[in-house]
């Protein structure tokens, strides 16, 4: 899953970089409010963590010119705000979770899960399909029982699969989803990574829709 903070303070923006990153997500990252309205309205994100108190365009401009254009990403402002009629004015533009620092890193990490997950139709935080299931906040998968080691952008990609279960997902919906704004969608590195995950999870999971992209089903399906 993709992730854009828009957040001025430079030091906490790497810190929470650093967290989500080791936490699965894929991270871009915006300093003022122009370059996160930019990002959020022609990039794909899964989510956004938005500060309110930005340079160039505030938050609140931000998300109203977002929700205006029509996008529906799902938003966590993350802001020292903390009265209540600054809630509200965040809830009015469009947020979808309010948090005020400080605040627990860990506590960003699960909001976001659940945002995500919630905005995918899932409610629980165990993903499942036939006798695959994925913990997304446990970070683990199994097949029958049994774990399975992924590696990080493995884990990214089959979670992202795990969302949109019996849709065909384009090769590049997935690639837009699971790497940061510098990756190169003309490498093959996601089909050799498909195949990898394949191998390890049973290659009756994913199906490739020729001219399509993939679809993460049940074997039996």
């Amino acid at each position: 899953m993709r992730v854009l903070i828009v957040e001025d303070e430079a030091a906490l923006a790497f810190r929470l970089q650093q967290v989500l990153e080791a936490a699965g997500f894929s991270v871009d990252v915006a300093y003022d409010g122009e370059e996160g309205w930019h990002l959020g309205d022609t990039e794909p994100y899964d989510a956004v963590v938005l500060d309110l108190g930005l340079p160039r365009i505030d938050g609140i401009s931000v998300l109203n010119r977002w929700r205006e254009d029509g996008h529906t990403m799902p938003v966590l402002i993350l802001t020292a705000r903390s009265r209540w009629s600054e809630k509200m004015a965040g809830f009015n533009a469009g947020a979808d979770d309010y948090l005020v620092k400080p605040f627990e890193m860990e506590e960003v990490v699960y909001r976001l899960r659940a945002l995500i997950r919630r905005a995918s139709g899932h409610a629980q935080p165990e993903l499942t399909c036939g006798a695959l299931r994925l913990d997304t906040n446990g970070g683990r998968v199994s097949v029958d029982g049994v774990p399975i080691q992924l590696t990080a952008q493995e884990f990214r990609i089959l979670s992202y699969l795990m969302h949109h279960v019996d849709q065909i997902v384009s090769r590049t919906e997935l690639a837009e989803h699971t790497y940061d704004r510098h990756f190169d969608l003309d490498s093959n590195t996601l089909e050799v990574l498909i195949g990898r995950i394949r191998k390890k999870i049973g290659a009756a999971y994913i199906q490739t829709v020729r001219g399509q992209g993939y679809k993460l089903t049940g074997p039996e399906a």
